[in-house]
């Protein structure tokens, strides 16, 4: 176990191997370096992998304020500074690709392997916002005093899971991190990608990997035929065996 201090931030991290190019891992939201963990032992014989649990995840202290992309992708290269890791390779899921998105756009990046990546927002109807329109007026009749009392049935019924397993700074960070459409940058992202996506996700579904795959300029889609949003742990052998294929070239 590994920490570092940046922004006023505790960041607790993993580094496996010693010789190498620099990965770096970047797990999804609500989870931490446990998920990744496979990866970093797949990989430590060629490269030094960095395994990092965000701010407000694991045993990282909390971001300060509700943080956005740009936030994370920032604190994201100050670590990257202090391990004078530079064009690092990114091995990301969900949220994490938001992040090496962001990154990349800003920063570059060697190569990145994004699985269920996310970043690229649903169309919304009209029914997504009389939805939102209805919580709003509802919230707002049961600050009322005589309705306190149905308060939290509303707001235990709203909002995804991930929205609802979050509290304080974490439920606003999410807000705003699912808000954000990262499509417009996608086109400037110069790194070789490889997007991994589960055939049967329904929290990114693969059509939004055939999107990216279209608009970025060095991307290829593999798919995991009858999985989900997490089908590179479910299927780690094979994803380990994708992973080999795709940095076969970078190792050392």
């Amino acid at each position: 176990m590994s920490t570092a201090d940046i922004r006023g931030v505790k960041l607790h991290y993993e580094k496996y191997g010693s010789h190498g190019r620099d990965v770096v891992l970047l797990h999804g939201w609500g989870q931490n370096t446990g998920m990744m963990a496979f990866i970093g032992e797949g990989l430590k014989s060629h490269f030094i992998v960095y395994n990092l649990d965000f701010p407000g995840f694991g045993q990282s202290s909390l971001p300060p304020e509700p943080w956005d992309t740009n936030d994370y992708a920032e604190f994201l290269h100050e670590f990257c500074l202090q391990m004078n890791i530079s064009d690092p390779i990114f091995i990301a899921h969900s949220f994490g690709c938001r992040v090496a998105l962001r990154y990349a756009y800003r920063y570059g990046a060697y190569k990145m392997v994004l699985t269920g990546a996310a970043g690229i927002r649903d169309r919304r109807g009209l029914d997504y916002y009389a939805k939102v329109y209805s919580y709003k007026l509802g919230k707002k009749i049961l600050s009322l005093k005589p309705f306190e009392k149905y308060r939290d049935s509303l707001t235990k019924n709203a909002g995804s899971e991930d929205y609802r397993n979050s509290s304080g700074v974490m439920r606003q960070t999410f807000v705003k991190v699912v808000n954000e459409d990262l499509k417009d940058l996608l086109p400037s992202i110069k790194a070789e990608t490889l997007l991994v996506f589960g055939e049967n996700d329904d929290a990114t579904p693969v059509e939004k990997g055939k999107m990216m795959e279209k608009l970025m300029p060095d991307a290829a889609l593999v798919i995991f035929e009858n999985d989900d949003h997490y089908a590179y742990i479910h299927q780690a052998q094979r994803f380990l065996l994708v992973l080999d294929a795709f940095l076969r070239s970078d190792y050392q």
